[in-house]
């Protein structure tokens, strides 16, 4: 299967889903404040489904396609931990994660979503040109 189909396949099926939840419960698929709920005790049954939920799609995609795919992490697993604490914090100072801003924010023209986002990317930008001008 082409890069590309499995990209849009998997954009397509975040899409559904975000749109799915907002229909169906009225909240934004934003996987900061799910996994926030979920461990306050709000919301069990649909918060914990969620996440069980894209807890099980790598086991879905192994049962079809009989493999992972190769990738290769070459950063050094620090700067991954000190990465994954920054953006957790920052996603709790920015009231919301890329999947929220993102993915629903963005679609309902959501200014708050708007200068989250292109937070998100300069922020992005601007770090990987620090870490490629220090040689990681």
């Amino acid at each position: 299967m082409s890069p590309y189909l499995a990209s849009l396949a998997g954009g397509l099926l975040i899409g559904a889903s975000a749109v799915t939840l907002l229909l169906l419960n009225g909240r934004i698929a934003g996987i900061s404040g799910i996994v926030g709920r979920l461990a306050q005790g709000v919301g069990l049954s649909t918060n914990l489904a969620f996440v069980l939920g894209l807890l099980l799609g790598p086991i879905a995609y192994l049962s079809l396609f009989v493999g992972w795919p190769q990738i290769e992490i070459t950063t050094p697993w620090p700067i991954i931990i000190v990465a994954g604490l920054l953006v957790g914090f920052g996603s709790r100072m920015g009231s919301g994660c890329t999947s929220g801003h993102g993915v629903l924010g963005l679609a309902r023209l959501s200014p708050r979503s708007m200068a989250a986002v292109a937070t998100f990317l300069a922020t992005g930008i601007i770090a990987v040109a620090i870490l490629r001008g220090v040689g990681l």
